[in-house]
């Protein structure tokens, strides 16, 4: 009997699962104060900003207490606040390859369209803020200690949902879960921190329509395990919110700060309204545009720890420009200036568009602009993640063939 036919695998273009390998290996030998790291974000979530100065002291002396945290808030601004705040956060990787093992190792759910931002409930309070450390919404809600009237246990005990506010609903719909009644999940994994997610929210009434002590509604997303199945569910079924895409997480995944490969974005047209960024008139630009982040030295930076140089200004323009570090750049590259080399893009030239939006809260990431690249060239399809998955059951079957022979 003929072999049966492997569906086709698109070749890929970036370095993104050997940087998974390593994320796993370092998230196995990491030993962190999850607890410590949880309760100083939990403070600096409900002070005006955060406490870098406490959390540095700390890595020399001891870890930061609540008075730390406290007598530190406030003193940032700008790109320093940012930075702190890209700490705590867990940003996905733009999805440039399609993962293997997807369907035994992946979690998948459609994104929600909206703002991302973390929420805290403590001392009888709620407070949202978004990616840049802004506050987005203070209110009464019925989680844990969210409101003057629902105080259980101690009052300084707080929780932390990782959340998308979706306006039209006025919904926030909650995608991950960093602490819960003061018991810190982030050395949990995230198929743990997604059960906790559904099973906790229930002990609450949360997720009833708003009132007087609970302004706004929280709600779960659908998780899918990533089979052929569970990611029709997520591409192609329906929701009560508009997708914006798709949100892959490894199983095993800790709760970890910055930009990750073991959390993964993808967008396509059926799926997204956005795939390719426009410009400030709402139109696709006829080059690809990047926002980079200007260092100490005149380079170029993205977001990525360690950050992938792109370019770098001499110190003429950037004196006559009144540009200082820290500050995010808004560049435009043709094709022909781009080259892959072992998975990351080089950039040959870059022209200097100007400042994006003062809202903006990073610069853009490597996989950010691979993905945009890809996209008007070569996009990673719908069909290229089904063909993954197919690929994967073909290689277990085989393994369960020789096996058995």
């Amino acid at each position: 009997m003929a072999p049966p036919h492997r569906p086709y695998k698109r070749p890929a273009i970036s370095d993104q699962q050997r940087r998974r390998d390593l994320a796993l290996q370092a998230q196995s030998s990491r030993r962190a104060d999850a607890q410590a790291r949880a309760r100083s974000l939990a403070n600096s979530l409900l002070s005006p900003s955060s406490a870098e100065t406490a959390e540095g002291d700390s890595e020399r002396d001891h870890e930061p207490t609540v008075t730390d945290v406290a007598t530190a808030a406030s003193k940032l601004r700008g790109s320093d606040a940012r930075r702190w705040f890209a700490r705590h956060i867990m940003l996905p990787e733009w999805m440039a390859d399609a993962p293997p093992h997807l369907a035994s190792d992946w979690h998948v759910f459609a994104r929600p369209a909206g703002k991302r931002c973390l929420v805290v409930s403590c001392n009888g309070m709620t407070i949202s803020r978004v990616r840049n450390g802004s506050i987005l919404h203070r209110f009464p809600s019925a989680l844990p200690n969210g409101s003057k009237r629902d105080i259980s246990g101690p009052a300084s005990s707080y929780s932390i949902l990782d959340c998308i506010f979706h306006e039209p609903d006025e919904t926030y719909y909650i995608i991950d879960m960093i602490c819960w009644r003061g018991y810190s999940l982030y050395d949990c994994t995230a198929e743990f921190r997604f059960f906790w997610v559904n099973s906790k929210l229930m002990e609450t009434t949360a997720g009833d329509p708003p009132s007087t002590y609970h302004r706004y509604r929280f709600s779960v997303v659908p998780i899918y395990e990533c089979t052929l199945e569970g990611l029709e569910a997520a591409y192609s079924g329906s929701t009560p919110y508009m997708k914006d895409g798709l949100l892959f997480y490894n199983k095993h995944v800790h709760y970890q700060a910055g930009i990750t490969p073991l959390a993964l974005v993808w967008k396509d047209e059926a799926c997204s309204q956005y795939i390719i960024d426009t410009d400030s008139k709402g139109q696709v630009p006829s080059e690809q545009h990047v926002v980079l982040e200007l260092q100490e030295d005149g380079k170029l930076a993205t977001s990525d720890d360690p950050p992938v140089v792109f370019g770098s200004l001499d110190n003429e323009f950037i004196q006559k420009s009144n540009l200082r570090p820290g500050n995010l750049l808004r560049f435009a590259f043709r094709d022909e200036r781009v080259k892959l080399v072992d998975g990351k893009m080089e950039i040959s030239e870059l022209q200097f568009v100007g400042r994006p939006n003062r809202a903006r809260a990073f610069a853009d990431s490597h996989s950010k602009a691979l993905f945009q690249y890809a996209a008007r060239h070569a996009p990673l399809r719908i069909e290229d993640l089904v063909a993954s998955i197919q690929s994967n059951h073909m290689e277990v079957k085989s393994t369960d063939v020789e096996m058995q022979g």
